[in-house]
Parts: C-alpha cells; sequence; structure tokens
C-alpha cells in the first residue's frame, strides 16, 4: 500500500511540474493553530492576513487526544508540491495532505467569509450562510480551496472564519488547524480587475485622452507602464502630486509611441476633416492646431488650418501658419492656393496677384484645376461674407 501511495505522489508532483503556475507557497504567511472545542460545544477560529494575490489554499484540520504531536507539518509537504495542480489531481492527492495521526474524536466543521455569519453559528449552529459545509463528523480532513471553483475565496479576501462543532458528549477536544496559500505572482502586486478599471477610468480624464476620439489603447499603455513600476498599494500611498506626475509622464511615453500617436493625430485629422464639412470651423482650428502645436503637423494641416482662419476671418493668423507650412513644401499647391487668398484677403493684391498667375495653368490634384478651385472658393468666401472687391480682378487674370 505505501508503495502505491509513492508512485501516486511521484505522478502527481510530475504532473504538476508541467502545469505550473506562476506563483508560489507563502510557507512564510502559513497559518497555525491549535483551538480546544469543549463538550457538546462550538468555537470559531480566525483565519487573517492573507496575502494580496492569494488564489487557492490547502487547509489541514486534525483532531488530537491529549499529549499527541503533529507528526508533519502541511508545510512540509507542500514542499515537493510545486504548484496547486500537484493536489488536485482528485483523492489521491488528498491523501498525503492527511496528517499521519489523529484522534479518535470527531467533529463537524463549516467555513465563512464574515464574522457575522460565523459568530451566528457559534450562537445557533446554523450553516445557511456558510460557504464550505463539513456535516459528517470526521477526525480529520484536508481540501484545496480556489477561487475559480470555491465562493471561500475572492480576488480581495483577507479573511476567513472556521467554525467547528464538538461531537463528544463528555469530553473537550484538541483541534489544529493549518493553512497554506498559494500566492499568484501577478495578482500578488494588487492589480485586481477592479483596481486595472481604476487606473484605466482615471486615463481617461486626463487631457492627453481627451485628445483622442478612442483612448482605450492609450489608457491601456499607461496603465501596464504603471502596474510594471508600482505594487498597487505603493501607488495608492503616494501624494496626489506624485500620481499626477506618474499620470503625466508615462502618458506621454505612451503618447509618443508609434502606434498611439499615429491613431491620435488620424483620429484629430479625421475630426477636423469631418468638421469642416459640417461647418463647424472652430472645432476644426482646435484640432489642426493640436497636432501642429505637437509637432506632429504635415504640410496639408498647415494648408487646412489657414483656410479654416480665412473662413473665420482670421487672415492675420492665417497667413502665419501658410509662411510656416510654405517652408516645409514649396512645391504643395494647396498652400499656395491659399496663401494667395490670405494675401488678397489682407489687401495685398500684388503679392496674391503673382502667385494666382504662376500656377493657373497647374492641377491641385489629378482631377481639380487650379483655376477651378479659385473660383469654388471665390463662390464659397461671397456667401460667408468675406471681402469680395478683387475676386473678379483675380478671375480676368485667367482668361
Amino acid at each position: 500500500m505505501k508503495k502505491i501511495h509513492v508512485l501516486l505522489f511521484v505522478s502527481i508532483c510530475f504532473q504538476s511540474v508541467f502545469a505550473q503556475k506562476e506563483g508560489y507557497w507563502d510557507k512564510d504567511r502559513a497559518f497555525i493553530k491549535e483551538i480546544n472545542v469543549s463538550a457538546r460545544d462550538r468555537n470559531i477560529i480566525k483565519i487573517d492576513d492573507l496575502p494580496t494575490g492569494t488564489t487557492e489554499l490547502i487547509y489541514r484540520i486534525t483532531l488530537l487526544d491529549e499529549n499527541q504531536q503533529m507528526a508533519g507539518s502541511l508545510t512540509s509537504i507542500l514542499k515537493a508540491i510545486p504548484d496547486p495542480t500537484g493536489i488536485s489531481q482528485g483523492s489521491a492527492g488528498a491523501v498525503f495532505l492527511m496528517s499521519k495521526i489523529s484522534g479518535d474524536d470527531k467533529c463537524k466543521y463549516a467555513i465563512f467569509t464574515n464574522k457575522d455569519n460565523a459568530s451566528k453559528y457559534q450562537k445557533t449552529g446554523k450553516t445557511n450562510e456558510a460557504c464550505l459545509v463539513q456535516d459528517t463528523p470526521l477526525s480529520k480532513d484536508a481540501k484545496r480551496l480556489s477561487i475559480d471553483k470555491s465562493s471561500c475565496l475572492k480576488y480581495n479576501s483577507e479573511a476567513l472564519w472556521f467554525g467547528f462543532e464538538s461531537t463528544n458528549w463528555i469530553m473537550k477536544q484538541k483541534i489544529v488547524v493549518e493553512i497554506v496559500p498559494w500566492v499568484d505572482s501577478k495578482l500578488s502586486r494588487g492589480w485586481t480587475l477592479e483596481n486595472r478599471k481604476f487606473i484605466i477610468n482615471q486615463c481617461k480624464t486626463s487631457a492627453l485622452a481627451r485628445k483622442m476620439t478612442s483612448s482605450d489603447d492609450f489608457c491601456i499603455c499607461l496603465e501596464e507602464k504603471i502596474q510594471k513600476e508600482y505594487r498597487f498599494d505603493e501607488f495608492q500611498k503616494l501624494l496626489t502630486i506624485e500620481q499626477a506626475k506618474i499620470y503625466k509622464d508615462n502618458g506621454n511615453a505612451c503618447y509618443g509611441e508609434t502606434t498611439v500617436s499615429k491613431t491620435v493625430y488620424a483620429d484629430l485629422r479625421s475630426a477636423a476633416n469631418t468638421a469642416v464639412k459640417k461647418g463647424d470651423y472652430g472645432l476644426a482650428i482646435k484640432n489642426y492646431t493640436t497636432i501642429i502645436n505637437d509637432n506632429q503637423g504635415s504640410i496639408l494641416d498647415y494648408s487646412n488650418l489657414g483656410y479654416c482662419y480665412l473662413i473665420t476671418k482670421q487672415y492675420g493668423k492665417a497667413l502665419k501658419y501658410l509662411k510656416e507650412g510654405e517652408q516645409k513644401d514649396s512645391t504643395e499647391l494647396f498652400v499656395k492656393l491659399n496663401l494667395a487668398h490670405a494675401y488678397l484677403l489682407n489687401d495685398n493684391y500684388s503679392a496674391a496677384k503673382s502667385i494666382y498667375k504662376e500656377y493657373q495653368t497647374q492641377n491641385l490634384t489629378d482631377s481639380l484645376s487650379w483655376t477651378q478651385k479659385v473660383k469654388d472658393d471665390f463662390t464659397l468666401f461671397q456667401k460667408l461674407g468675406l471681402p469680395s472687391a478683387d475676386f473678379d480682378r483675380v478671375l480676368k487674370l485667367f482668361k
């Protein structure tokens, strides 16, 4: 029989190596306590200070007669088992978690997730609020609890209450309770689903995130950077101004990453173009200005911004940005055309005339001629009430 047990144990450990999880048995936070339960009475014991990131735990309950000692601790057994899967392969695994000795006494027990329900059990014996109930009296027991299979554990669990009921009608019972938690390495840093959502929601209210049509990728990037640098409890203890700096620094890093920044500025351009089509030139100016001020402006961004300033009768600003655009690329005809418009509307007909005449035989695109675009723009300018005294003089240049 001993050989069978040894083979089973080796098999369990072998399987666990290949299914090993990223975590560890926290033997430093292992819990062991002896409790006495009077004859026909009930008593409770609180298991507190479960480590952050506890996703599983092993417990062993052993009833001892007077003067008996535990033959081997639960932690010493778990040294041979690399991860929780090693003791979850069926009843065979549980054999090796049992105490080598136990008394003749037996007890019932139940596990609770809060003090009030445990206290009610101690007074009344009711177990309807328990997360686990052992109604069959026994002298020893060992089980594994995991977050995915037991309501006794949650991601933020900090304590459990074990309640014991003696079945000895005459003598008190001595019960030894041992618990060893399994800590998930990633979750041990405190980054639960709720805490990650907290950081992401904070990010979405930031000035950088508000520049974006969709800030999901940006905020996930920021959240991941903070995760790597801090435990959640460490981050929470920082001063508000310290947290703000961390948001800003990591936000700038994420904002500068190619995949994020390209999406951001593409969204801004798209929103600006849509605004122009709807006649919302103020929003278009805001978006184009953001792109240019972030040193991400293309030649067409300068051209479009200048055009929007012309439409809104801000001729000086139009000239400023169109000249900057011309310096970036002197061959872009959209910039040249809008610059001619800006000179014309700023009462500099002479400068405007030279540009209009120089490019009158060229096309701005494969299907749009320079002269046709001038006519279309003048028609729009007149509808919007822009100064039109020199429009006819310009059009005569093309005849």
